[in-house]
């Protein structure tokens, strides 16, 4: 079970800064959170320590990488058996197509963002991971036409 972490007013100002820019010198954090520059550093490390920051990333802009085919996959399982489920979760984290996976509720047992380079790829990968061996009963694909909001951490803070 996940232990929750006691922050502070301060600690949320923090984590909404760093989630928009965490390469943002520590003397303008600090300036705009009203902290000095060592309290500051040493709450991040704080955060980081106690695992309230997971990782310090880079969003890339993936049209100005290559080009690529992005869908979303709902993906509906055979079984709700745990160990069949872990098998999945693991092949979706080790699969270098999938973005992001989901274990969603409804009609739909897991959520998954695919990018490939062409729908042959696209094809390979069904034919590796979308399986009744690996559990899937079935699976629908939507093919993204134009990214509408993209995924910017900062929008996070908004969920609040």
């Amino acid at each position: 079970m996940t232990e929750f972490i006691e922050l502070d007013a301060f600690d949320h100002k923090l984590l909404e800064r760093a989630r928009r820019n965490n390469l943002e010198p520590a003397r303008v954090t600090a300036e705009a959170v009203g902290l000095s520059e060592s309290s500051v550093l040493r709450r991040l490390r704080r955060l980081r320590a106690e695992r309230v920051i997971v990782a310090d990333v880079a969003v890339v802009d993936p049209a100005r990488v290559a080009p690529r085919i992005v869908l979303h996959v709902l993906v509906e399982m055979n079984t709700q058996e745990r160990g069949m489920m872990n098998a999945f979760q693991a092949a979706m984290r080790a699969s270098p197509e999938v973005q992001g996976c989901w274990d969603v509720t409804g009609e739909t047992d897991y959520l998954l963002t695919v990018a490939v380079r062409s729908m042959a790829e696209y094809e390979a990968f069904g034919i590796r991971e979308m399986v009744p061996e690996k559990g899937v009963r079935a699976y629908k694909s939507m093919i993204v036409i134009r990214e509408v909001v993209g995924p910017d951490p900062s929008r996070a803070a908004l969920a609040r």
